[in-house]
């Protein structure tokens, strides 16, 4: 969430930045919110500061046992006014909030100008293009002569989305998850957390999911009003709302493994081929709690270990910086790392790492004291990796002329040393 004192500073600048992430919110109307919030308030702290002042009068006159009657009725009407006072301030503050609840961020002077993900720009590629010298195969039918993936029961138990792994498809899906985790927590020095797969509602409204994209989310139906996590991002984040960071934990560095659900309720006439777009996914997250003088680094640090990964398992990609009208809601900056398919003969995102400045702390109040003074801190998150795109990748990339699938040489050792799959025996 904005902060409104720099809104009120400056809302011709913050009308533009924001409009270039495609909010329709009006500043002005924002404004006048706040004009009319802080009238009342001086209104009532008025009433209030004359009440506690004839109070002191009321308890004189009775010590000194005159009529105090008058008085008392008068101060009567007034504490009605300020109950009534006391209710528009909360309907004011309650229609403010939830303006600037659904305004999008900031984006930093660093991100390109522009509207489309055309205008994103590509800052730099690894590897070469995987070519074959016979006819490839498509990963969803690669993986059902290989027996390791399973769309038409994954169907047929929870409709199109839901994909089953199953046989050494499971093993290679968990042998990821684990490679993934091994390089964070081993070599990168993150702390490893199992979090819950359901959430409060202010839990996603901390991290900015809500209100804006109910829609897209997956909620209980009872009266818990839980939700399924869209990505470990939410509870990872959540984990210290309302609390304080000591300055010198600074970067906290988080990372989980977990499903993630979404309706994908926009993604009316988009590929939902195979794996390539689904309500349920599994993802190593990444999550940074940042000095705010050195967020940008960490920016730069946490997409590394993305590219990192994507190289250790040999797979071409290239990491973009996203222009200003293709960023997400609550990013300042985002870089987009895309893999190549070759079978598919096109770009797949495996990761979005983001810095959200102070944007998810201010709504879930996550602070620290930074040279003796209270400061919201940087939040900033990414994928490292999710791994249904990067399971595409490798059944293009790794497929071989007999029909059989080579293992990445760095995820052998968690398939007890396998080196390839091939297909079951008629």
């Amino acid at each position: 969430m904005l902060d409104i004192k720099l809104i009120r500073e400056n809302p011709e600048f913050y009308q533009t930045e924001t409009a270039k992430k495609n909010s329709q919110i009006s500043i002005s109307s924002v404004l006048e919110l706040d004009v009319q919030r802080r009238k009342l308030m001086t209104e009532v702290e008025t009433l209030k500061s004359n009440r506690n002042t004839v109070s002191k009068q009321i308890g004189e006159l009775k010590k000194k046992g005159e009529d105090a009657t008058a008085i008392m009725e008068e101060m009567r009407k007034v504490g009605e006014r300020i109950s009534e006072l006391d209710t528009q301030i909360r309907a004011v503050e309650d229609e403010q909030t939830n303006l600037l609840l659904h305004i999008p961020n900031l984006p930093h002077h660093t991100c390109p100008e522009g509207k489309t993900p055309e205008e994103n720009v590509v800052v730099r590629t690894w590897g070469t293009p995987k070519t074959h010298d016979f006819e490839p195969t498509e990963h969803k039918t690669l993986g059902d002569k290989l027996g390791i993936f399973d769309f038409d029961r994954g169907s047929k138990i929870s409709g199109s989305g839901f994909p089953i792994y199953r046989g050494l498809g499971a093993r290679l899906e968990r042998a990821l998850i684990q490679f993934f985790l091994d390089q964070h927590t081993q070599k990168w020095g993150f702390e490893e957390i199992v979090p819950p797969y359901l959430v409060t509602r202010n839990s996603m409204k901390g991290t900015g999911q809500l209100p804006k994209f109910e829609e897209d989310m997956y909620r209980c139906d009872k009266d818990d009003d839980l939700f399924l996590i869209p990505t470990a991002e939410v509870p990872l984040t959540n984990m210290y709302a309302d609390e304080f960071i000591p300055e010198e934990k600074l970067p906290l560095k988080l990372c989980a493994y977990s499903a993630c659900f979404r309706r994908e309720a926009g993604s009316y006439g988009k590929d939902t081929r195979g794996l390539l777009r689904l309500h349920q996914f599994n993802k190593v997250e990444m999550v940074y709690f940042s000095h705010p003088d050195k967020s940008y680094d960490d920016h730069e640090q946490i997409v590394s270990y993305s590219e990192e990964l994507l190289k250790m398992l040999g797979l071409h990609f290239r990491t973009i910086l996203l222009c200003k009208g293709d960023m997400g809601f609550g990013a300042s900056k985002c870089y987009d790392l895309e893999v190549w398919a070759p079978v598919e003969k096109r770009w797949l995102e495996v990761s979005s790492v983001s810095n959200f400045e102070d944007f998810q702390a201010r709504r879930a109040g996550i602070k620290s004291k930074i040279n003796g003074k209270n400061a919201l801190v940087h939040t900033l998150n990414g994928s490292g990796l999710a791994t249904p795109r990067v399971m595409v990748a490798i059944c293009d990339h790794y497929q071989q002329a007999d029909g059989s699938l080579v293992i990445p040489e760095v995820l052998r050792p968690y398939m007890g040393g396998l080196e390839r799959i091939e297909a079951p025996q008629a």
